[in-house]
């Protein structure tokens, strides 16, 4: 079966308030996170730190997003509040893939081959992220599904 892969990007300017939270990252929440930090040093920026509002609101959509069989941003900035995130400036990245094209060096591949994920990605204003990349049975295909929400200015 040949390997699939599906990106969407968004950006969104509003501002929120937050409280915090502590968790670890999964093994493929960490080689994304590792990923998404070596790129944007290669293109002179400094490292995304990890937001545990995020986190948990890019878990909880990834997930959602595995168990209804759907792809989309759905309601982004009532997520962020829900999740307590802080802005001013918010931006999402989502993809999925099937064998090695669900891997974080394809997933940030492919965003920085799109202008929307890209500008996300190499925002020099933001400075936190949550990022998730479970894998599961997605739209008939066992598949990583990738959440990175963005916070900064």
């Amino acid at each position: 079966m040949r390997a699939r892969l599906a990106l969407i990007a968004f950006a969104g300017f509003f501002v929120l308030a937050a409280p915090a939270g502590a968790a670890s990252l999964t093994g493929s929440e960490r080689a994304l996170l590792s990923e998404m930090n070596r790129v944007r040093a290669a293109n002179g920026l400094s490292g995304l730190r990890v937001d545990w509002k995020l986190q948990r609101a890019a878990r909880s959509h990834s997930s959602a997003m595995i168990r209804r069989d759907f792809f989309s941003h759905a309601a982004f900035a009532r997520r962020m509040r829900a999740a307590g995130a802080r802005g001013p400036v918010f931006g999402e990245n989502l993809a999925w893939g099937t064998g090695s094209r669900g891997s974080a060096r394809a997933i940030v591949s492919q965003w920085l081959a799109s202008p929307g994920h890209r500008a996300n990605l190499l925002r020099s204003g933001f400075a936190r992220v949550g990022v998730a990349a479970p894998a599961g049975n997605f739209l008939g295909h066992h598949a990583r599904v990738a959440t990175a929400d963005f916070a900064g200015r």
